[in-house]
């Protein structure tokens, strides 16, 4: 189990989050869904150690973290393979087991054909898949995303969602997922989580009732209510 207790945080007279409490459960997908601005990402980084609270608790402790970025953030100087294995050189990993650790990742992605490519020979998608990758390589115990499929179509968003329901399935870690895209976060959480005022103080949790994910009847009318149209 992870926690934000009582967290307060402000970014110079902006007061983003205040006495904020949220709970993420071991191996549970929870999903953060709010208008711009409201401190989705804040808790993200939060969570990941980047920012500290000016008050409260966030209750992380000694676990391994994966974090994939709206704009994949690769190293546009590294090849597949070495952004891959950027974490697994940071804990020290030899070199034997980081290659082997990596080959897995690459054939289990589809990426076989592209170990030597730069990120700017990839497509949108594939870079999505190396950051993906990235982030499951070292095993994470908390997986942390930030809007990590916004910037793909249709098609290849929902690609890119079996494709994470397939990794946690394969590696089963707590989940904290943003988005803007009420669908994306039924078809993918097990809560949803919305944040609404400004500063943020008190989510909304909605649990997702898993065997209605493609229900669209069940996604319109959750969405209502979550909105505040029912």
């Amino acid at each position: 189990m992870y926690r934000l207790s009582d967290v307060s945080l402000s970014f110079g007279s902006l007061k983003v989050l205040e006495n904020f409490s949220a709970e993420f459960g071991c191996n549970q997908f929870t999903c953060l869904f709010g208008p711009s601005g409201i401190g989705k990402s804040t808790i993200l980084n939060l969570l990941s150690g980047l920012i500290k609270p000016d008050s409260g608790e966030v209750s992380v402790t000694n676990a391994t973290i994966g974090y994939v970025f709206q704009d994949t953030r690769l190293l546009p100087w590294c090849t597949v393979r070495e952004n891959m294995e950027i974490g697994l050189y940071a804990a020290n990993v030899p070199k034997i087991r980081r290659d082997n650790i990596v080959n897995s990742m690459i054939e289990r992605l589809g990426l076989a054909g592209f170990t030597d490519y730069y990120p700017n020979q990839l497509s949108g998608g594939m870079k999505q898949r190396v950051a993906l990758g990235r982030a499951f390589v070292v095993d994470p115990q908390l997986l942390l995303l930030d809007e990590p499929f916004s910037g793909l179509d249709e098609a290849l968003k929902m690609e890119m969602r079996n494709l994470l329901n397939e990794l946690i399935s394969w590696h089963p870690c707590t989940t904290v997922f943003v988005t803007h895209d009420f669908m994306e976060a039924v078809q993918l959480a097990d809560k949803v989580l919305l944040l609404k005022e400004k500063p943020c103080s008190v989510p909304t949790v909605y649990p997702i009732d898993s065997d209605r994910r493609c229900d669209l009847k069940y996604i319109q009318e959750l969405e209502s209510v979550v909105l505040g149209g029912g």
